[in-house]
């Protein structure tokens, strides 16, 4: 459903019992700012639960749980939340979750998403959701979802997976970590951003690179004019930035802002501009087959010649590399 203009995404959160508490509210948390921070998409969130409360690991209960649908709607995203190990072995518990499992098995659709968190992945590996996909889990949980799911291919030491439709991740905290890499694909790497610089907490670009992402490359400082300036190159890398344009921005002068930006970023303005032209122009390698002139173009350079100097002082890898490639 689609709210004038805004395309509208049905969110359900599953709370399994005893539901690891920050395995639901880091992530919800990036999606409510995803909600405040643009107008493209709106997360529609409701919670569904075998019954209308659930004690979760912290004791805290968690009422007014909606009941399981009969099937979820088209395109909607689900995210199974991890629990405590604490009651695996009480029966009621465990009938439960063969429950859960069950209804995941008949509600989940072809064009359903699903995002499990931490040890979540071992409920969707139950009711098969994981069969011949890469997922990962908790590193306490990965010897559990291979005998669980062996159909799957269950990756170890790793922030997060993404298969087609199917996210998952290791611990607690990188659920927050995936949320906002989803964000960043439904939206743009700029939301994802600037909601990782509220929570105070720094996005890996994906699952397998432990590294920050290289949009987010001299973001870890707390200047609000060096931050202000980050943000309008990030949102428009290909536009003409000039030290005279961000000096303006920043309201400090050209000289000082050169000094600050160094100071607490470690690169000069015209290295973070030219490094987020090659961001743009390795997103547009891999989500298109414009030849290297147009992308050049679309990214800010002057040439296909220019965007290549400029790419070899940021990556070992060639532009032929990313092509047709999604990380």
């Amino acid at each position: 459903m689609d709210r004038g203009g805004t395309r509208t995404i049905p969110f359900y959160t599953l709370v399994p019992p005893h539901a690891l508490l920050l395995d639901i509210a880091g992530p919800l948390e990036v999606i409510r700012y995803a909600n405040g921070e643009q107008r493209d998409i709106h997360f529609d969130c409701r919670y569904i639960a075998a019954t209308d409360k659930q004690q979760s690991s912290i004791g805290l209960a968690l009422s007014g749980l909606e009941s399981l649908p009969a099937t979820l709607p088209e395109n909607a995203f689900l995210l199974i939340s991890g629990s405590t190990s604490r009651f695996d072995n009480d029966p009621e518990t465990r009938r439960e979750r063969q429950a859960l499992a069950a209804w995941l098995r008949r509600a989940v659709r072809p064009d359903t998403t699903v995002i499990s968190i931490c040890s979540g992945a071992l409920l969707a590996g139950e009711a098969g959701l994981f069969d011949g996909r890469n997922c990962t889990t908790h590193a306490d949980c990965v010897e559990g979802l291979r005998r669980i799911a062996p159909l799957s291919q269950v990756a170890e030491n790793r922030l997060f997976v993404e298969d087609g439709n199917r996210f998952s991740s290791a611990g607690i905290s990188t659920g927050i970590d995936l949320m906002l890499h989803v964000v960043s694909r439904l939206t743009s790497p700029a939301v994802a951003a600037r909601i990782a610089k509220t929570m105070v907490v720094y996005l890996r670009r994906s699952g397998s690179d432990p590294q920050i992402s290289p949009w987010l490359t001299g973001r870890n400082h707390i200047h609000p004019a060096i931050h202000r300036v980050q943000d309008r190159v990030m949102a428009e890398p290909a536009q003409d930035w000039s030290l005279e344009r961000l000096a303006d921005i920043a309201a400090l002068s050209e000289r000082h802002l050169s000094r600050l930006f160094r100071e607490h970023t470690g690169i000069s303005v015209i290295d973070y501009v030219n490094l987020m032209r090659v961001n743009l122009a390795r997103d547009i390698l891999a989500n298109s087959r414009l030849d290297m002139e147009a992308i050049a173009e679309r990214a800010g350079f002057a040439s296909a010649r220019h965007l290549r100097r400029v790419w070899q002082q940021h990556n070992r890898l060639p532009p032929s590399h990313y092509r047709g490639f999604q990380s």
